[in-house]
Order: structure tokens, then C-alpha cells, then sequence
């Protein structure tokens, strides 16, 4: 099927935001999975920067034929603060990464990277229940997955950010409700059996790696949310030392379809 022939003035849009914007491969998929569903719309990226980000989502909210925006890196909480209402776990994170028209116009959000990240090492094999968990990046995935993986029963949560502000708000925040098992962490990954990177290293081949790999055993399960390139440096590594992986496109894939669920479960594409 053509993703693009319903294409027509009667097509309903969907925009994606996020800088940069190249890298995200959910345009195609998630438009077709919208006319495989019966609905005739169209999921567009656009390149917005951070100064830029109220000012466009004030604007967007005016065209009314945009019935869903999604929101990937860095606007996860800019998009929150244009959302009249939330799930409680976007509420808590002060984050979302998917919006919906309220029957009023107003926006309603949701948090789907933690639950997704979450589901995706499980399809592969990760059991998180019981094992310590080291989290780098505590920016809007990395804050929901943090929240996911404490729901889903790890022992212990050590989360690291470059940010030390960011990082002891969400170490704080995660502690009011889930008490000692949240710590501070660092980049030293011994002693996890599950390692996270939820922030952008990794993305250029001059980046840095995320944790220090010389660290890593062939027990621990490494996961990364990056899906360009489709396995990163940080992944290689752990894959010439036999740990089990998750690649950004498996967390993808489940984020997917909790966003379709999300955006066809009321709204004007409910119908």
C-alpha cells in the first residue's frame, strides 16, 4: 500500500517535532499504521530548536486539522506545558511525548518512552524484576524510563546525568516515591545487571561512550534508546563482550504502538 494515497485536503496531520529532526524514522511507519487502521492521515517531522518550541506549538494549535503531535528530543517538557491535561505518569515526569485534541481543542498528553523501553527488553529477553540498574540520562526518556524500571521491580536505580541539577531532581523526585532503592550513580556500570543509555552519545562517531565499557561484563543487559546508527558504539562493545542488547529501534517499535493506541483511543482520530 502508498503510504501517501489517501494524500487530500480531507487528511488529518500529525507532526513530529524534535532538533534534530533527521534521524527519527516514525514518518512512514506510523502513517502507514494510521491507514491500515481506516484513519486518512499523515504524520509529518518538522525541525524546530528549543528557542523556537512555544512559539510553534502555540501556533500549531491553531490549525485544525493537526490532530496529534509528537514530541522527541529535547521537547519533551516543553510539550508538557502545552498539554491542559495528562496521564499521572506524565504528570510526575512533567514530561510527554505524544498529544491528542481534547473534545475542546486543548491538548491532552502522555509519557510512552519508559513503558516502551521497558517492553522492548523484555521481548528480548531482559527480565528487570530483582536486578540493579544503572540509567545514564535523566532528560524526558531517560526520566520515564527511570520511572518504568522502578515500576517494573528493579532492586536498585543509580541514575547518571552530565547535568547534576537535572540528575538530583529526578533522583529526588523518583525518592519520594520509591525511597532508598534510587541513588546517585556514575559512568562505572560494575555491579549492574541492566545498563541504560538514554542521552544522545553515541549518535556521531566522535562521541564519547556513555559508561565506561571496560567495565561491562558479558551478565549485564545494555539497552539504548538511540536508533541512528541502528547499533551503537556503546552496543558494539557490549556485544563483543556477549552481553545481551537492545537496540533503539526495539524500544521504537514498542513506543510505536503505545503512541498509535494513545492517539486512536479518543480525540477526533478516535473516530
Amino acid at each position: 500500500m502508498n503510504s501517501y494515497a489517501s494524500l487530500n485536503g480531507e487528511t488529518r496531520v500529525l507532526a513530529i517535532i524534535g532538533d534534530p529532526i533527521a534521524q527519527v524514522k516514525s514518518p512512514a511507519g506510523v502513517t502507514q499504521s494510521l491507514l491500515e487502521r481506516g484513519r486518512n492521515a499523515v504524520l509529518v517531522p518538522i525541525h524546530v530548536t528549543p528557542a523556537d518550541v512555544d512559539g510553534f506549538l502555540d501556533g500549531l494549535g491553531r490549525a485544525r486539522n493537526v490532530d496529534g503531535i509528537i514530541a522527541t528530543v529535547p521537547h519533551k517538557f516543553a510539550a508538557y506545558r502545552h498539554c491542559a491535561s495528562a496521564t499521572d505518569r506524565a504528570h510526575f515526569l512533567g514530561a510527554v511525548n505524544v498529544m491528542r485534541r481534547n473534545a475542546d481543542g486543548t491538548w491532552h498528553g502522555d509519557m510512552c518512552d519508559g513503558v516502551g523501553f521497558v517492553d522492548g527488553i523484555r521481548a528480548a529477553g531482559c527480565v528487570p524484576q530483582g536486578r540493579r540498574a544503572l540509567l545514564v540520562g535523566a532528560g524526558g526518556a531517560g526520566s520515564a524510563i527511570a520511572l518504568a524500571l522502578l515500576e517494573a521491580g528493579v532492586a536498585e536505580l543509580a541514575v547518571h546525568d552530565g547535568d547534576a541539577a537535572r540528575r538530583d531532581a529526578l533522583v529526588e523526585r523518583l525518592r519520594g516515591r520509591f525511597g532508598a532503592r534510587v541513588r546517585v550513580g556514575s559512568t562505572d556500570p560494575d555491579g549492574f545487571g541492566v545498563v541504560v543509555n538514554a542521552t544522545p552519545a553515541g549518535m556521531r562517531p566522535e562521541d564519547p561512550y556513555p559508561v565506561d565499557v571496560s567495565r561491562l561484563a558479558p551478565a549485564m543487559f545494555v539497552g539504548d534508546v538511540i536508533t541512528a546508527p541502528a547499533v551503537t558504539p556503546l552496543l558494539e562493545a557490549a556485544r563483543r563482550l556477549g552481553c545481551p542488547t537492545q537496540v533503539g529501534a526495539g524500544m521504537f517499535a514498542a513506543v510505536r504502538e503505545l503512541m498509535l493506541d494513545f492517539l486512536l483511543q479518543a480525540g477526533p482520530l478516535a473516530r
